[in-house]
């Protein structure tokens, strides 16, 4: 086997590389804005901008909340625009909000509402006490502008830029004096036991400028903001001046918090809108990936696998000619004195001893073509969902679009699972073929929908966005029990048509008595160690998709993934392939369900990872919290082991083929 060029590892990482750059959807065309005066009547624009908030929700607790839940400034009209299946199951809350503005009109200071908060009702106390509690746990903001976030600038160490899609609501010094996260922005800031709520934003939005030979409109390139805590001394007239907007922690009075916005209009040429979002990607916390670590220890990956394949094969060559070397015509070349057998020479060691029994069908062969059929369906969509991301058209700008299309592709890739698992069942002399449909149709998508159901009780219990709608789990179930199960049976149906997969060797009736294992050769230490080299390959990159899951950062590196989806095939494919040369050598037979493990162990480090993640980087606290972490954790696992383990049983399954079919055996 020849190892993989070094250039064109380089080239294709460059190409992936570059195509997760450019995200944007073919479909979203650029929005033009235009002032309320103007006479340009040669192209249709829009004079009011719209500011839309999202769910808020804070990197110490799992649970997000909608926007109204704080009892911000509400909106007269209000109006939730259209959300697809993606953005529902992911919680996202998009509704207008009071904050308006026309297009290159500044305001400075302008008024929102007024929210007074008596705390001798008790509506009034448990509405402050919520907000208290966001402001505890630093919950942010999720503003939009022309479908991109309004972000919040700052600088950190080093004078370094980061741009964060999110403003927190507010921030706490406690009792001994310490500021809290966002209360580290002033000086002012310092009395103890005292909450500071961002009751005023200064925004700023940059445009490019219109274009006078075409007529076309400006176009918003960027937002951001500026929070600040003003207590107004004129709710009526405020002029943004004074003290922070303090709330004591034990305080009884009466308490007025007025919510007001200045907003200015900045032109730039320079930034162009198909390159709008690179300022937030590039600036965002932990963004700045390592280019050449990784590509150092993908290629490390590459090389390392390529050698293992190659001394594997070289070996296995030696092997097959050994065996094959003495035919009938070199036998009758031994004298009869010698009291040697032909089976005794043909079968002196190894792996061509068990050539009688390697086929033997594994035991519970209904589960393992069952969880091999899902694996199929879950390898399949992970493919075509990445590739479509590399191309750009499921990129942040296009939101909730990657989950929509993830279910959208499971749902209608039933057939090929019902199909390898029917056909991989039939194989192994399965004769329940209905318990095998229904197994396949409803084992791993109804342990994903239990425990995703117990999460959302969870979820509706606290009073979470996150919490899917009932109409929407019906139709979740819909689509299962209508699409997906309808089309398991008919892979199924064409699958037990087939003819079992006929083996190249014949099975003995009696099975061969295995014999006493080495310690690197009984089945947990190899399905221990065969997930380390896989899961090498994507801990890196699981950093970044933990990263956007926990800490609502922006995954946009799809190039570098669908590399190392790639490495990982490689990997999982090569690794299980070795292990189970070596067991074959050592005459165990009993390679369908170790094949499976041993890649599907990968699984079980991400579980660990992930268990190190939770207690290292994040700072999430309380109990229903926890639970749906690791609630949501082991629907991640349980995908991931099935997907890891179909990639080791199928490239191990092809291997054994090939090498008992080249073999000369009676």
């Amino acid at each position: 086997m020849k190892s993989l060029n070094p250039s064109f590892i380089f080239l294709l990482s460059l190409t992936l590389v570059s195509s997760s750059v450019a995200f944007y959807l073919p479909g979203l065309a650029p929005v033009s804005f235009c002032e309320k005066n103007s006479k340009e009547d040669a192209v249709e624009c829009q004079t009011e901008i719209q500011l839309f908030v999202n769910r808020l929700d804070s990197v110490e607790s799992v649970l997000p909340y909608e926007y109204d839940a704080f009892n911000f400034c509400k909106d007269k009209d209000e109006i939730r625009p259209s959300e697809n299946l993606g953005q529902v199951l992911f919680g996202e809350r998009i509704e207008t909000s009071p904050y308006k503005f026309s297009f290159k009109a500044d305001k400075a200071c302008e008024r929102v509402c007024t929210i007074l908060y008596e705390t001798a009702k008790k509506e009034d106390k448990l509405k402050l006490d919520f907000l208290k509690r966001g402001m505890e746990l630093n919950y942010q903001h999720h503003w939009i502008v022309d479908n991109m976030p309004v972000t919040w600038c700052y600088l950190v160490e080093d004078n370094q830029k980061v741009c964060n899609p999110g403003f927190p609501i507010g921030c706490l010094v406690n009792q001994e004096g310490n500021p809290k996260d966002a209360c580290v922005i002033n000086a002012d800031f310092n009395r103890k036991n005292t909450y500071y709520v961002f009751n005023h934003v200064d925004i700023t939005i940059i445009y490019h400028s219109e274009d006078e030979t075409t007529g076309v409109g400006a176009r918003l390139v960027a937002a951001t903001l500026e929070p600040k805590s003003i207590k107004h001394s004129d709710d009526n007239n405020p002029t943004c001046e004074g003290t922070p907007m303090d709330i004591p922690v034990d305080s009884s009075s009466d308490i007025k918090v007025t919510y007001t916005y200045s907003v200015k209009f900045k032109q730039n040429n320079e930034i162009k809108w198909a390159s709008r979002w690179d300022y937030i990607l590039v600036s965002m916390p932990h963004s700045n990936i390592q280019w050449f670590s990784i590509m150092n220890s993908l290629v490390i990956v590459l090389f390392l696998s390529g050698m293992v394949a190659m001394i594997m094969l070289r070996t296995l060559h030696k092997d097959i000619a050994r065996y094959n070397q003495m035919d009938q015509a070199d036998w009758v070349k031994i004298p009869p004195a010698a009291n040697i057998t032909y089976e005794e020479v043909q079968e002196e060691s190894g792996w061509k001893q068990v050539h009688g029994d390697v086929f033997r069908p594994p035991k519970m062969g209904m589960l393992l073509s069952v969880f091999l059929g899902q694996g199929t369906q879950i390898f399949i969509m992970t493919f075509i969902t990445l590739f479509l991301a590399c191309l750009g058209f499921l990129s942040p700008a296009n939101r909730g679009a990657l989950m929509t299309c993830s279910v959208v592709l499971w749902v209608l890739l039933g057939t090929p699972a019902g199909y390898v698992s029917s056909r991989l069942y039939k194989t192994f002399g399965g004769e329940k073929w209905k318990s095998n449909v229904l197994l396949t149709a409803l084992l791993c998508p109804g342990i994903v929908f239990v425990d995703f159901f117990l999460m959302n009780l969870i979820l509706w219990v606290e009073g979470s966005s996150a919490a899917v709608p009932f109409g929407t789990l019906v139709a979740i179930l819909a689509l299962w029990f209508g699409i997906s199960v309808p089309l398991t049976f008919v892979g199924a149906y064409f699958g037990f048509k087939k003819p079992g997969i006929e083996p190249p060797v014949r099975t003995n009736q009696i099975p061969r008595q295995i014999p006493q294992q080495s310690f690197f050769t009984k089945p947990v230490p190899g399905i221990i160690m065969g997930g380390i080299l896989p899961f090498g390959c994507i801990f890196i990159q699981l950093f970044f998709i933990l990263n956007s899951i926990w800490s609502h950062q922006m995954y946009y590196m799809f190039g570098f993934l669908f590399l190392v989806f790639i490495i990982l095939l490689i990997t999982c494919s090569e690794a299980t392939v070795l292990l189970c040369y070596f067991h074959l050598c050592a005459e165990d037979y009993h390679w369908w369900w170790r094949s499976f493990l041993t890649s599907g162990f990968t699984a079980v480090y991400l579980f660990v990872y992930a268990v190190h993640y939770f207690y290292s980087k994040l700072q999430i606290i309380g109990a229903a919290s926890t639970i749906l972490y690791f609630g949501y954790t082991s629907i991640m696992v349980l995908i991931f082991f099935i997907f890891t383990g179909t990639i080791g049983f199928f490239a191990c399954y092809l291997f054994v083929n090939k090498i008992y079919s080249v073999l000369k055996v009676d």
